[in-house]
């Protein structure tokens, strides 16, 4: 009744206000007055409150040159200087607010962020797959409010929920009604501005299976389209899309576009022209691109990066006489959140709370490490800390008889760095919260047994057509070869355990959490294994592996060999 309701009141809202002619203007009448409306997004926060560490708080320019971003109160200070500027404006986010987030934001089941969004006077946000890591009813509950149905309000007495509305035009319920509000509209400047919120229609392929139990997710395109032409059928001409899917990028600055074109290009090739500017996420790239929409006419196709490291500006000049966008005179910008900046200090006391009440959780001392483990992968696709994670969920699972070790790199979200501190001082100490940082999902190891056969088809899915590869990292005890110059379905060969060939007709004990083993990311091999048993929680097992192997060092890597 509540979503209802509030689709009712928008609609009547839009059709109310809009009684829009555009009829011709003659020979030597004046222009059409304009107005100015600034919209400020971001996306893929995932809880950052404190500025995040490492490469992941950094941003890197044109010239290669890199710059220390993000920060929620520094993001706040930003946007109030962006706001300034301009008479009209309003803030929007493109998705994953929360989920995959740091202790500081997790502890707490992300209300911390919930409460900063809403002092960052956020109007309006698409849902990112993220936000279904809890399931629906806790989306729900990020958005109406009230105590965590298990551990109850932990953070703060009452939890009042999110003051914006969570969009999604594409996701349903499996008998089609509508799960989530498909629009909002903003007025600013005299006119209204419409809102369309669209995720991933793969997004069952990147979340647990029970998360999003009673949902589907249906085509992007096709969503917004119908939203749009709703939208202009009540008069709102002037429209944005928040759009939770990305593409992939050269390395560039925030303002340049060295898109690889992926699945947001072929979307915003798509959508259709009543739309003038779409916000993206997901891929945690920077870009600001202008691609044309079907009719030809120039349309901005921006991304921030991630963690609240870049504000991605557009500028609108709408026409007060067809309340339409004048597309020719769109501008759009990536500012980054620099740490050079006052802190707002009404966020940065929200932020030391979170980090208070998370400390003695937090700060506990798990492990040492010589030098930093990082996620990125190295030309063949292996990591270091993704060496590391695998040899500890191998570790972790001896008891299932596992001889392998897998896991999507998706799930790693930082790195572990010998220099923690806020100064940079090296220590080499790990603590809880830095392991969180890295697995923060609570996935739960599973073992189950694979053909020889089966685990060449799982290494082989790791390329899937039309998209970057998705590197599995594995434990030591796996090694193999790929070519990318070899046919999509024989990359992989020279695979042994142990140091002894696999044989396709034998059987292995393979151990993966439970997200991968329901086929996550596209390695739907994995649903054929057989014998599931039960490990350890993915965290506790880098935390245990950790506590037995102090001043750990990075691993050799030589896993993974690639072939010309």
């Amino acid at each position: 009744m509540r979503l209802s309701t509030r689709l009712v009141v928008l609609a009547a809202a839009a059709l109310a206000t809009t009684a829009v002619t555009t009829a011709p203007a003659s020979a030597g009448q004046r222009p059409d007055p304009t107005t100015d409306v600034r919209i400020i997004g971001f996306n893929d926060l995932h809880g950052n409150l404190e500025p995040p560490a490492g490469s992941s708080g950094r941003v890197r320019q044109s010239d290669g040159t890199t710059v220390d971003a993000g920060g929620a109160a520094y993001l706040a200070t930003h946007v109030k200087q962006l706001r300034s500027q301009v008479r009209d404006s309003f803030v929007v986010s493109a998705g994953d607010n929360i989920g995959a987030s740091p202790l500081t934001s997790a502890l707490f089941h992300d209300e911390p962020t919930i409460d900063f969004l809403n002092m960052l006077g956020v109007n309006a946000s698409v849902v990112g797959n993220h936000e279904f890591d809890e399931g629906y009813k806790e989306l729900q509950r990020m958005q109406f409010g009230g105590c965590h149905p298990t551990d109850g309000c932990q953070f703060e007495k009452s939890f009042s929920g999110a003051k914006f509305p969570f969009l999604g035009s594409n996701v349903y319920f499996t008998n089609g009604l509508p799960a989530l509000l498909p629009f909002t509209v903003k007025f600013e400047g005299g006119v209204p501005i419409g809102v369309i919120g669209a995720t991933l229609k793969d997004l069952p392929s990147v979340v647990t299976p029970e998360a999003i139990k009673g949902l589907k997710f249906g085509d992007e395109v096709e969503a917004i389209n119908r939203t749009a032409n709703l939208l202009d059928f009540f008069g709102v001409k002037a429209q944005i899309v928040l759009m939770h899917q990305g593409d992939s990028t050269e390395l560039e600055g925030p303002n340049d576009c060295k898109v690889l074109p992926g699945p947001a290009t072929a979307i915003a090739k798509a959508v259709t022209p009543k739309v003038d500017a779409i916000f993206t996420g997901h891929s945690h790239q920077q870009y600001n691109c202008v691609i044309n929409d079907p009719a030809g006419q120039p349309r901005p196709v921006i991304q921030g990066a991630s963690f609240g490291r870049l504000l991605s500006v557009v500028d609108l000049k709408i026409n007060l006489k067809t309340r339409d966008v004048v597309r020719s005179q769109t501008k759009a910008f990536n500012e980054i959140v620099t740490r050079t900046v006052t802190p707002d200090p009404a966020v940065a006391a929200l932020v030391a709370d979170a980090v208070a009440k998370s400390g003695p959780i937090a700060n506990k001392q798990i492990g040492t490490i010589t030098q930093d483990l990082k996620a990125a992968g190295n030309a063949a696709g292996e990591s270091a800390l993704g060496d590391v994670i695998a040899d500890a969920q191998l570790a972790g699972t001896q008891s299932n008889s596992a001889v392998i070790a897998m896991t999507n790199p998706g799930g790693i979200r930082a790195d572990l760095n010998y220099a923690s501190s806020p100064a940079g001082e090296g220590d080499g100490v790990v603590t809880y919260g830095e392991a969180f940082t890295v697995q923060p999902f609570s996935n739960i190891m599973q073992t189950i047994t694979l053909t020889g056969a089966n685990l060449k088809n799982v290494l082989e899915q790791q390329w899937a057509p039309g998209v970057n590869p998705k590197f599995l990292q594995i434990s030591s005890s796996l090694h193999y070869s790929w070519s990318a110059s070899a046919a999509q379905g024989s990359r992989v060969s020279n695979i042994t355990v142990n140091g002894t060939p696999v044989d396709p007709a034998a059987t292995y004990r393979v151990s993966v959490n439970n997200f991968l083993a329901a086929g996550g990311d596209g390695f739907t091999e994995f649903t054929k294994g057989t014998n599931l048993a039960g490990g350890p929680v993915d965290l506790d097992a880098l935390v245990a592996y950790l506590g037995a192997h102090p001043n750990l060092a990075p691993p050799a890597a030589d896993r993974v060999n690639q072939l010309p």
